[in-house]
């Protein structure tokens, strides 16, 4: 089944009990850019290099127009984790490579400021995208893919479900340096059981 290019359908908030997914806009940059400086060394070991730009409004306006276009064309969704009781941004979590045909799968990554980690927001967060995924998007599979001594993220993708099916040597440039990552996967199925 193809599906439609989401735009042409109504651009997705998931809202659960503590936490709001929404696609980024123009005024959430303030927030955005404050968290991630705050964040800094507590998110590098596990990202790619940051930009020269990365937390410039320029960077910002750059990150807005791809995740729009990916919207357009279907490929991805970056939505950003908002505190309810706050109305505050503490994280990220994108679906990318968002592949159709006989694949049905897309992938996801995420990220949370320092200061809103370990309290279950990003489990939260999974937890309304895992259906939304399988329901609204039809996919068949989700992965994922974490540095095997990140062990908050081996611990939320296991909390949320996922199964770990393998390590990719030097499979991810983060930081730098070419990282092995774990492989991940939840498979619909697995999800209703």
């Amino acid at each position: 089944m193809l599906a439609l290019p989401f735009a042409q359908k109504a651009t997705p908030v998931l809202k659960g009990e503590r936490i709001t997914l929404r696609l980024p806009v123009g005024r959430d940059y303030e927030q955005w850019a404050a968290l991630r400086q705050a964040s800094r060394s507590f998110l590098e070991p596990w990202e790619p290099l940051w930009s020269v730009d990365e937390l410039e409004r320029s960077g910002w306006r750059y990150r807005l127009e791809r995740n729009r276009t990916e919207f357009k064309t279907g490929s991805g969704i970056g939505f950003l984790v908002i505190d309810n009781a706050e109305n505050r941004v503490t994280g990220g979590i994108t679906m990318g490579n968002i592949r159709r045909g006989v694949a049905q799968t897309c992938q996801i990554g995420y990220w949370m400021g320092e200061n809103y980690s370990g309290r279950g927001y990003m489990l939260d967060a999974l937890n309304l995208v895992i259906p939304f995924a399988f329901r609204e998007l039809r996919l068949h599979r989700i992965e994922a893919a974490c540095i095997p001594s990140n062990a908050r993220s081996v611990r939320v993708l296991e909390k949320a479900g996922f199964t770990r099916e393998g390590l990719a040597r030097s499979y991810l440039r983060i930081n730098g340096a070419w990282q092995d990552h774990l492989l991940y996967g939840l498979v619909c199925d697995d999800a209703r059981s």
